[in-house]
């Protein structure tokens, strides 16, 4: 499954290169830029990078990868809505796009209207990893501990409304234990690792270089087959918690064509 979704981002991201060579006198005649709304590292940052760079080199021309993180995606995706729809200005979109719907009254853009979803990435799903000094082995040790002392937990997100924020709150709710949401605008994976925080949802993309290094314990995955990548590590559906699964998609967008 996994694979097949990963093959319709390559044919999305084939069809739009094909269909700029039958239009190579227009398009594209200079750089092109790709806002990333979330900070270096992340899932759809780092994702966005590997493709686009392989866009750059397909097209011919250079692409300009610009971080905007901040307010869980949302500044990064307003700006491109606001922009020229001229294939020049790109977003690499995410899950956060639909989280920030529900979310937010108003939010300073449609993701339907002044957006257009050209490709899919890909799907990963998310990893709860727990700081060594916390000591926990296992999702029971963390609940356990969340349970006898309410309130003192903490985990991190990307920011209020991200991928990783929504993971741990589906996740607080299904095994109902009360901790503290810490969020970050550069993410939070170094204050797990370095123990001022206790835990993180983040996506397996994201988390994959502290997990080999050591630095952090997965204690759980948030799908309902285990990953290739952590075969060792229990899903939530193993652990007894059906409502916490969770995924992350990453993709293209530009602004819609009736952007002002």
């Amino acid at each position: 499954m996994k694979t097949r979704r990963m093959l319709f981002g390559g044919m999305a991201i084939g069809i739009l290169i094909a269909t700029a060579a039958a239009h190579a006198d227009s398009w594209p005649t200079r750089p092109i830029r790709v806002i990333s709304p979330f900070a270096a590292g992340s899932a759809s940052d780092s994702t966005g990078r590997v493709v686009v760079d392989q866009m750059s080199q397909l097209l011919g021309q250079g692409i300009v990868v610009e971080p905007r993180p901040g307010a869980g995606g949302t500044l990064g995706f307003a700006e491109v809505a606001r922009s020229d729809p001229n294939g020049y200005t790109l977003v690499t979109s995410s899950s956060s796009m639909g989280t920030e719907v529900v979310l937010h009254k108003r939010l300073p853009y449609d993701p339907l209207r002044d957006l257009i979803h050209v490709a899919l990435f890909g799907i990963t799903p998310n990893v709860l990893v727990a700081s060594k000094q916390s000591g926990f082995k296992t999702l029971a040790d963390l609940v356990a501990t969340a349970k006898a002392k309410p309130g003192a937990l903490t985990f991190a997100s990307a920011g209020i409304g991200s991928t990783s924020h929504m993971a741990a709150e589906r996740f607080r709710l299904a095994a109902r234990i009360d901790v503290r949401h810490i969020p970050f605008r550069e993410g939070g994976l170094t204050e797990v690792m370095a123990g001022r925080i206790d835990f993180y949802f983040i996506p397996l993309a994201a988390a994959a270089s502290a997990l080999a290094s050591g630095n952090v314990a997965a204690l759980v995955v948030s799908t309902t087959k285990r990953s290739r990548l952590l075969p060792d590590v229990p899903t939530v559906v193993e652990a007894g918690y059906l409502d916490a699964e969770s995924r992350l998609w990453v993709g293209l967008s530009a602004p819609g064509e009736n952007t002002a």
